[in-house]
């Protein structure tokens, strides 16, 4: 038996922090009774609902893919434009969204699953989860360019720490790696503006540990038994204190 925040977590909802919150405000329904205690331990007989949906604790599938140029993250667009689920199409029965995002026309590596609790800890800011580009820039980035990165770029919501950098040889210092562990939005291509450099292709090359070795741009797969372990190992770890009392 699974306690009811996990069991809502588990399902996609949402993070077991938030479903805490959720059931507290009276949201949650067990057999047509409301509960409120996130404790509860939910029988493979009950039936759950928040609001009006019936929730179903479905299989996990967890799909690693090569975003290309031109798709929008996210599951649906109202203008009609490609999104990642387009590339996914097919792959499984159960609904799939993608863990974080990464713009319209940056490339590179994304997580696609409907485990909501691991979703939630790898997208969120304060987990600070490895992330490794490759940023080609215009033009050549200069020595004290390189150096400020190294020291910290003030941006208005606070100094980014990159991990490493380092300029890719053969490159006529036009591509640089990257890797950092800030969650801030688009904090890449803004510290490249800060800098004064026009971005001509943002690629993420690492993700979580994962890498895009033998995965074409625009192709995907499923995760493997043990990166899927690793990645279980990194949410663990991040949720162990916020949820241990919910237990």
């Amino acid at each position: 038996m699974s306690v009811l925040n996990k069991y809502l977590a588990d399902a996609g909802i949402c993070s077991r922090r938030k479903a805490v919150d959720i059931i507290k405000k009276g949201s949650v329904q067990v057999n047509g009774v409301i509960v409120r205690e996130p404790g509860y331990k939910v029988k493979p007989t009950d039936k759950v609902v928040v609001g009006d949906t019936h929730i179903r604790n479905e299989e996990k599938v967890y799909i690693l893919l090569n975003k290309p140029k031109d798709y929008i993250t996210t599951v649906a667009d109202e203008k009609g434009r490609r999104t990642v689920m387009d590339l996914v199409e097919g792959a499984t029965h159960v609904r799939l969204y993608p863990v974080g995002r990464l713009d319209r026309n940056t490339t590179g590596l994304l997580i696609l699953t409907n485990d909501g609790e691991l979703a939630h800890i790898l997208s969120h800011p304060s987990h600070e989860i490895n992330k490794v580009y490759e940023v080609t820039i215009h033009p050549g980035i200069t020595p004290g360019a390189l150096a400020a990165i190294k020291q910290g770029i003030p941006l208005e919501d606070g100094v980014v720490e990159v991990d490493e950098v380092e300029v890719i040889p053969g490159t006529k210092n036009t591509v640089i790696g990257l890797l950092l562990h800030s969650g801030r939005n688009r904090i890449v291509r803004r510290i490249f503006e800060y800098l004064g450099y026009e971005i001509n292709k943002l690629d993420r090359i690492g993700y979580a540990g994962l890498t895009k070795t033998g995965l074409a741009q625009g192709s995907w797969r499923y995760l493997t038994n043990q990166e899927i372990q690793d990645l279980k190992a990194i949410k663990s770890s991040s949720a162990e204190s916020a949820d241990e009392s919910a237990e």
